[in-house]
């Protein structure tokens, strides 16, 4: 049974008249509102007990359920056009003291006074309602007041069904009006006339009178829009700053001088005719765009387990010939062209960045068509390897003074891999030392003054100065 359900509400005393403006936070925005709703109908005129609660215009515009176009009171037999909801929250709120909170995030409101019309007959409204009491100070004089808000689940999910049915339902109207090609309309800037789609007309403006209200496709019941907006102009109203003027002329200067040729996004008016204020229940186009799309993300991972490296192919000195790895590539200029490069720099004792020289070297040479053994220029690369394995001229390098040369530090080619498998490994420290270049000598440096004395170093710089 509904009384046994967690869904059950109690009643709540409130005192409105000793009520704190400071302790607000301390209820939700929509049971504050209807709080301060409820003493200014007691202060004030009925006209403004709805100022919290009221929106211009039913919310979402038309829609195309079936249904009565009047909507019925949930307690009586009051009928008010849906357009006038106006006059039934406040009809409800002065004859049956029932308050509904958060008018505007209902999104079909005759359908939902119906369902409450239906539910209140099956049970009584305190299974449903929290029960605001007033005037407890004056207890022949108390009043009880039903807040209806979406605190209830029930509430709640109602709210959410009808914000599903009329998202779909401005989406049929959307996808309809992209494919209607009998649109007609009239430029509200120069007059012209524009049959077909809807799109004509709205990129015509946009592109000629720098008037833009969004994309074609974004936008829904857009006769009524332009309706609405020819309005606002035929009034002598701006449509960015909403001030009246005496004439046309005098409102065509002041849009076009003052950069207004757009709509006040403040005004909550043009919302139902943008398909973004549909997407979410009690979110705005402006909150939907503030949101941090890292939120939306989610965390990131960060494994990097199935991750597949492609490596990147070496290619030959001599020919176009590529390898995935240095190793199949010594192969191949060794068994193609007879030339070792690792041999090479063992005999050579080359260091890294001459091995960097030597390379751009043999690279240039080739890219010239020149042979670096004999210097003789030819028509073609392949003219050019054809002499130099006849002439076994690819290992016949010239004296190191030739390409031993700042200006071979810069590659022939981008992106050369071959450069970057060059290093100075130990083996290449062990040929160097073999070919007497480079002495490697290991001491300890705990003792630095005695070493300084017994230090081989001594003898190294004696032998190499003997004047001194």
């Amino acid at each position: 049974m509904m009384h046994d359900r967690v869904v059950r509400t109690r009643q709540t005393q409130i005192n409105i008249e000793s009520w704190h403006l400071g302790h607000q936070h301390m209820l939700r925005p929509a049971v504050a509102g209807a709080l301060l709703c409820t003493r200014r109908m007691i202060r004030d005129s009925k006209d403004c007990i709805l100022e919290p609660l009221s929106l211009p215009g039913s919310p979402g515009g038309p829609t195309t359920a079936e249904g009565p176009s009047r909507v019925p009171c949930i307690f009586c037999e009051e009928h008010v056009p849906v357009a006038e909801q106006d006059q039934l929250l406040k009809h409800m709120i002065i004859e049956h003291k029932m308050v509904i909170a958060d008018v505007r995030l209902v999104a079909d409101f005759q359908r939902y006074v119906l369902y409450w019309r239906k539910r209140f007959t099956e049970q009584p409204i305190t299974d449903f309602c929290s029960v605001i009491r007033i005037n407890s100070t004056a207890p022949l004089e108390q009043d009880n007041y039903f807040l209806l808000c979406d605190v209830l689940p029930e509430d709640r999910v109602l709210r959410e069904e009808l914000q599903k049915q009329k998202l779909k339902e401005i989406l049929e109207q959307q996808q309809q009006e992209r494919n209607d090609n009998s649109f007609r309309g009239i430029c509200m800037f120069c007059n012209a006339e524009f049959l077909g789609n809807r799109s004509v007309l709205l990129n015509h403006m946009a592109r000629e009178h720098a008037f833009n209200i969004g994309l074609p496709d974004n936008i829904v019941n857009c006769n009524e829009f332009l309706c609405i907006l020819q309005k606002k102009l035929d009034n002598l109203q701006c449509l960015y700053c909403e001030k009246t003027f005496r004439d046309k002329s005098t409102l065509k200067d002041h849009m076009r001088k003052k950069q207004h040729r757009k709509i006040n996004p403040k005004n909550r008016e043009y919302d139902r005719f943008y398909v973004i204020n549909y997407l979410e229940l009690g979110k705005s186009w402006e909150e939907v765009q503030s949101e941090d799309d890292r939120e939306l993300l989610g965390p990131q991972d960060d494994d990097w387990s199935d991750w597949k490296e492609h490596p990147a192919s070496a290619v030959c000195l001599f020919c176009e010939k590529q390898a995935e790895t240095i190793e199949k590539l010594r192969a191949h200029m060794e068994d193609a062209h007879e030339f070792n490069l690792l041999k090479v720099k063992s005999e050579l004792g080359l260091n890294f960045y001459q091995q960097v020289k030597l390379v751009n070297f043999i690279r240039r040479q080739i890219h010239q068509c020149r042979c670096y053994g004999c210097h003789v220029r030819f028509k073609s690369k392949a003219d050019l390897r054809t002499h130099m394995a006849e002439a076994k001229h690819t290992s016949l390098l010239p004296e190191m003074k030739t390409w031993d040369q700042p200006e071979y530090y810069f590659p022939t080619y981008e992106n050369d891999t071959l450069l970057c498998t060059l290093s100075d490994s130990e083996s290449d420290l062990t040929a160097q030392e073999h070919n007497g270049n480079v002495t490697v000598i290991g001491e300890d440096t705990s003792k630095l003054r005695a070493l300084k004395q017994s230090s081989i170093l001594n003898q190294v710089r004696l032998h190499r100065c003997p004047e001194n």
